[in-house]
């Protein structure tokens, strides 16, 4: 099968968009910006190129489904329609690896044939290219990497890990993704500022989800993930992960409850860092309540494109701007462990949906979600559980979200 037939069969699996639909690069598009997207595309899951010009992409590079983009080496990737071929890099898999650290883990991993190139260098190079090529027009640039993704690989270990006696081997390799992506940032700012644009760019940083574990080792960390001392998995009602229960040396969630999947805060709250001289205070910070889907809101706010009022989003530009502006009354998720509210005021019950149980935290007085004040503020309770229930449609499981009905007992097994 061609990459046409690929291409149809997809198209005919994604059905048409409506033509009333907004896309994120169709704001700057629409406000006569340049758009490039380089790295995991799109959705990650499975795109085409028919969507991303619908979407309102000027240029591409990168990975157009999500199984390959597990691997750092891949033998091809798609730029504006076309298929490149990646020389050196020879392996289907792209070579993606095992999780578990095992000695055979550690020697596929650093089994370099058929891998030559680096999937985030290849990615640097296209940023790169893209800036210095539109410079002297006003562009949108969104760079979703992989780093640090798993598993774990990267083709060298830094040099201020390999020495590091805290850190085990498979430690010092994510350690070093960690640094290569900070790296990255730090030479694509430096570019803006050779090119002479880094006073009139804003430059934004944040995550899809929360923390993750992408490699286990034996009597250090396992997935899935338990409470290290005592050998037992936490049962996330009673008991749940933190950092130094369970062997995560980095403390990837800095000390929060939970990890990705979770309705653990740890699970769903992401970093979220903008710079823009001369317009965002250096040094500032926010407690305003804002969610990814809002990021679109406020870039539409900033080149003054009118979106359509069925989209949930809400600009935080005045928030980034130290302005008083509108913000949500509340944000509702989903998770594989069941739905969550979080109130503007910091109020959050969570729902666990294999034991129907309910819980209520006070975010700002209990960042580790330690205390479970259910029992002793029950108007509270009832006031967020009735509009979680709204907002899943009426039916809770609707905010339980489940892959395969296998995934959820795998988790707390």
């Amino acid at each position: 099968m061609d990459q046409g037939e690929i291409e149809q069969k997809l198209n005919d699996q994604l059905g048409e968009i409506p033509e009333n639909e907004v896309f994120l690069a169709e704001v700057f598009k629409s406000s006569g910006y340049v758009t490039g997207e380089v790295g995991k595309l799109e959705y990650g899951f499975s795109t085409t190129d028919k969507q991303m010009k619908r979407h309102g992409w000027d240029y591409y590079y990168g990975f157009l489904d999500h199984v390959r983009c597990h691997g750092f080496y891949p033998p091809f990737l798609f730029e504006n329609g076309n298929l490149i071929n990646i020389e050196g890099n020879t392996l289907a898999n792209c070579g993606k690896t095992m999780e578990k650290e095992t000695e055979k883990a550690y020697e596929e991993r650093w089994n370099m044939e058929g891998k030559t190139t680096y999937s985030q260098d290849l990615f640097l190079e296209k940023i790169l290219t893209f800036i210095r090529g539109n410079k002297d027009k006003p562009f949108f640039l969104y760079h979703p990497t992989q780093l640090p993704h798993g598993p774990v690989a990267i083709p060298k270990v830094h040099e201020d890990f390999v020495n590091d006696d805290r850190l085990t081997q498979i430690e010092k390799e994510y350690a070093s993704m960690v640094k290569m992506l900070d790296d990255h940032v730090g030479i694509i700012m430096d570019e803006l500022k050779t090119l002479g644009i880094d006073d009139n760019t804003m430059v934004v940083f944040t995550s899809d989800n929360g923390h993750e574990i992408y490699y286990s080792k034996e009597g250090r960390i396992l997935k899935p993930v338990r409470n290290m001392k005592t050998g037992e998995f936490f049962d996330d009602v009673n008991t749940k992960y933190y950092s130094e229960l369970a062997g995560d040396v980095f403390d990837g969630n800095d000390g929060m409850a939970g990890i990705k999947r979770s309705n653990w805060e740890g699970g769903v709250r992401v970093p979220l860092i903008a710079k823009w001289p001369g317009k965002i205070k250096p040094g500032t910070t926010s407690n305003a309540l804002v969610s990814n889907y809002d990021f679109m809101a406020t870039m539409a706010d900033l080149v003054d494109f009118e979106i359509p009022e069925s989209k949930d989003g809400v600009s935080y530009l005045p928030e980034l701007l130290g302005e008083k502006g509108q913000v949500h009354d509340y944000v509702v998720y989903s998770s594989f462990l069941g739905p969550a509210i979080v109130s503007k005021e910091g109020w959050k019950l969570r729902y666990f949906a294999a034991d129907d149980i309910f819980q209520l935290y006070y975010l700002p007085d209990d960042y580790r979600e330690e205390k479970n004040l259910y029992e002793g503020n029950m108007e509270m309770a009832e006031k967020l559980k009735k509009i979680l229930i709204e907002e899943c449609d009426g039916d809770l499981n609707n905010g339980w979200f489940k892959v395969k009905s296998s995934i959820l007992p795998y988790i707390r097994s």
